[in-house]
């Protein structure tokens, strides 16, 4: 298939089909060619000479080539990412990805940060019943209960570790024993991993502290998608930048 493999089912514990793994079909640039996190263009915009650089098999989303889908692999997809809003957004975002496709994710992307409120932790972790009514009722979202209760229980538990470690940046980037990890200049689309034992860990310990849909293919997409690991493969014109 192409684009971000579709989540079977919601996932708490579970591994399950993922985004770039050995079992899915269809989901890293020339060295110093990586654009700065600040130096992103719009979203969505396309990239320059978007159709002459090669790229991993889900970039393109379905046809006809989803812009949003190439600008998200080109500019966002393994680049580290900082701030506890930023960081919360992509796991919540990566929770309400199950059972969907990654390019339905994005398109609403805009929608659930009215929705959410930008993704402040503070704010959203102070959601009440009537919040989750609204959003129930906000179909510019994935109206999901449990998807929009495990979000407001998350924003909870990143105030917590924010309130104990400083922030949750500091405290999720702690976690990694060095550098990104990035595939070897041999590796195939069947060498990327669904999970991996930081993603089992970090599952482990957020589930502990109260958050749901974390569940360690969830957490490991997590990790690829803020530049913990770095899945771009050997062919792609982003591997190794």
């Amino acid at each position: 298939m192409t684009g971000r493999p579709v989540r079977a089912r919601p996932e708490g514990d579970a591994t399950g089909g993922r985004r770039p793994a050995a079992s899915a079909a269809g989901e890293p640039p020339a060295a110093g060619e990586r654009r700065a996190v600040g130096e992103r263009r719009a979203e969505g915009e396309p990239s320059a000479a978007a159709d002459l650089r090669p790229r991993c098999w889900w970039a393109p989303g379905t046809e006809p080539r989803d812009p949003l889908m190439v600008a998200y692999h080109d500019d966002e997809w393994g680049v580290p990412a900082h701030g506890d809003a930023a960081l919360f957004e992509r796991l919540a975002l990566e929770s309400f990805q199950a059972g969907l496709s990654w390019s339905t994710i994005l398109h609403r992307r805009d929608a659930f940060r009215r929705a959410f409120a930008g993704f402040d932790p503070a704010t959203v972790a102070a959601f009440t019943p009537t919040d989750v009514g609204r959003l129930l009722a906000d179909a510019a979202i994935v109206r999901n209960r449990a998807k929009i209760e495990a979000t407001v229980a998350n924003a909870r538990g990143v105030v917590a570790i924010a309130r104990e470690a400083g922030s949750f940046d500091g405290w999720l980037w702690d976690q990694l024993d060095g550098p990104p990890r990035r595939l070897p200049p041999t590796a195939t689309r069947a060498d990327v991993p669904s999970t991996d034992p930081l993603a089992l860990r970090l599952s482990r310990e957020l589930r502990e502290r109260g958050f749901r849909f974390v569940g360690p293919t969830i957490v490991y997409a997590f990790m690829q998608s803020v530049g913990m690991v770095d899945d771009h493969l050997p062919d792609c014109w982003r591997y190794g930048g």
